[in-house]
């Protein structure tokens, strides 16, 4: 079963469904209690080379993205906000993923068919872990969208609801309960032996019980960290569109070029970059998730269930992906975490000259900290500096 337990099928069973691995003969194949006699079985070369070529890549990027992430949130004071405690969250949870998911897939295909070299500990770890990670992580996402629809849309309310210490009491209650929700897989799993015809014998990591035993905990968790997350996820981000629009639309019709519409105007870009991003990482995270809930929806009900080895690889990798894109979504969509990603990877952490503007999400008025001459004789002459906008818009929690 390898770390493709988190598909909730094992190859051997899915071949098995469609014949894809020849049936043995009453000669060839042998019961003796917990023992099962069985001939090899091996990935084709083609196959080893695309899943442990994509694994590798995915893991490298992946790692390497959410490790900065996690330093640049951290180390970077002008991004200790809400949304940015959640976003860490999510970066940390798809670290874990990646580690227990798609480092061991990378060897996964240079081993026979179903077979486990990790050991007992680790059959029940990983698994563990897996979960952990893409349930903490999609309830990261949820509680962003809740926050950032109280910032937009109830500033009032925001206020008091919407801050540092109360993400970071939301953070640690979110993992707390995902580890004991999470916490039966440590005894779900189990190690079975598989003696082979050429006298070699194998380890399969697989469930202790019966697949339908574990129906139930598969539809819950499709339920409360999926399908429930996505439309809470939807409506919010709809409601949100709506009071952005109406309030650039009110914007458009009386518009006076003077200082306060130039730093509202900035104020209110900002805040649609940064809905816009977390729109796009809730929008892949349903995409990507898409092929591996569908498979195991279909494959759970249907008689003769949907089996395809190359379908089965491409949904492990958009789960793998999913976990890696993040970082790189930031980087592309949000000039403020391109800036710090540059300056931690190039300058260290030090910090830029240029005047910061502060502004709270939680409420509409906007600050300015010591704007210097040129900045000033810019305002004045209604000149926006659209090279440093986004970086000098930080936020920050009242």
């Amino acid at each position: 079963m390898n770390q493709s337990i988190l598909i909730n099928e094992t190859l051997t069973e899915l071949f098995a469904h469609h014949g894809a691995i020849p049936p043995l003969s009453e000669n060839e194949t042998l019961q003796f209690e917990n023992i099962t006699m069985t001939h090899p079985n091996h990935y084709s070369p083609l196959f080893r080379l695309i899943a442990a070529s994509i694994s590798a890549i995915i893991f490298v990027v992946g790692f390497i993205g959410n490790i900065l992430v996690v330093v640049v949130i951290a180390r970077t004071r002008s991004m200790h906000t809400p949304t940015n405690c959640y976003l860490l969250s999510l970066a940390v949870a798809d670290v874990i993923v990646l580690l227990s998911a798609t480092l061991p897939s990378i060897p996964e295909p240079f081993f026979q068919i179903d077979e486990w070299r990790f050991g007992r500990v680790l059959c029940s770890l990983l698994i563990f872990l897996q979960y952990v990670g893409v349930d903490a992580s999609s309830a990261s996402i949820t509680a962003f969208t809740v926050e950032r629809y109280f910032a937009i849309c109830k500033p009032i309310r925001a206020q008091t609801m919407c801050t540092v210490n109360r993400a970071k009491k939301i953070i640690v209650g979110i993992w707390i309960l995902t580890i004991l929700y999470c916490s039966p897989w440590l005894g779900l799993t189990d190690l079975k032996q598989i003696k082979q015809i050429d006298g070699n014998v194998i380890e399969k990591c697989q469930f202790r019980l019966a697949r339908p035993s574990y129906l139930t905990y598969f539809m819950t968790d499709l339920v409360i960290f999926y399908i429930i997350p996505f439309f809470i996820s939807a409506v919010l981000y709809c409601l949100i569109g709506r009071i952005l629009f109406s309030n650039n639309l009110t914007k458009n019709i009386s518009r006076n070029e003077n200082r306060c519409d130039i730093h509202a105007k900035r104020h209110s870009q900002s805040r649609v970059q940064v809905v816009r991003m977390l729109f796009v990482v809730v929008l892949v995270f349903a995409t990507l998730w898409m092929p591996y809930r569908v498979m195991v929806v279909y494959n759970s009900f249907a008689k003769h269930k949907f089996m395809d080895l190359w379908f089965l690889l491409f949904s492990r990798s958009m789960i793998y992906i999913n976990s890696a894109i993040n970082p790189i979504l930031y980087n592309a969509m949000s000039v403020k975490f391109r800036r710090a990603f540059k300056n931690h990877l190039c300058c260290g952490t030090k910090q830029p000259r240029t005047p910061t503007y502060v502004y709270s999400e939680m409420a509409s008025d906007l600050t300015v900290k010591r704007p210097t001459l040129k900045e000033k004789q810019r305002l004045r002459l209604g000149e926006p500096d659209t090279e440093q906008e986004s970086l000098k818009l930080s936020e920050t929690s009242t």
